[in-house]
């Protein structure tokens, strides 16, 4: 069994797609997941399972349909893939750049090269970010929830589903998902 970690899009936020995480949880062990854990309110779930984060993407939003009747879009991921933008996130490398100012968007798919390049033209300044693969590494120095930059527009922007963490939610959810823990 591998260790994985999903993270549900647009879950309980402003009173939307309601989900308490015990009931979460509980309906990640009916789906034979092991040691299920969830982290906040928003949907992140680290648990163990066999098979590969596609196939289980599909198996959680078709159960959260059956159950609750909407949609959510999930993504799948691994430690690995936590390691990888943890190591990896360019804005590090500027002392002056605020932690807390950090987000990851995780990307569903890599982009179509054309729709990348119409998003290089666009400029949002003093936000600032980086596509790299299937994550994008995104400062937004005057915070998210003022972001031009947001989930929402690089959805539209890139045609792809995506989901955002900030930098402490990434931390916290590599460290659930380490072997060692």
């Amino acid at each position: 069994m591998e260790t994985y970690i999903a993270m549900l899009r647009g879950i309980n936020v402003s009173g939307q797609k309601k989900i308490k995480m015990a009931d979460l949880r509980g309906y990640m062990e009916e789906l034979s997941f092991q040691d299920v854990e969830t982290y906040i309110q928003s949907g992140n779930i680290v648990f163990k399972a066999k098979g590969n984060a596609t196939q289980l993407a599909q198996v959680i939003r078709a159960k959260i349909l059956e159950r609750y009747g909407f949609e959510v879009p999930t993504l799948v991921k691994q430690h690995k893939d936590f390691e990888y933008v943890l190591a990896n996130c360019p804005f590090m490398l500027d002392p002056a750049k605020d932690e807390s100012r950090f987000y990851i968007t995780f990307l569903d798919c890599e982009p179509e090269t054309a729709l990348v390049e119409k998003l290089e033209e666009l400029n949002y300044s003093p936000e600032e970010y980086v596509l790299d693969g299937t994550n994008i590494f995104f400062y937004s120095p005057n915070g998210y929830g003022n972001a031009k930059m947001n989930n929402n527009f690089f959805e539209k922007k890139l045609k792809v589903s995506a989901t955002t963490r900030n930098w402490k939610t990434v931390h916290k959810l590599a460290e659930m998902s380490s072997p060692s823990s």
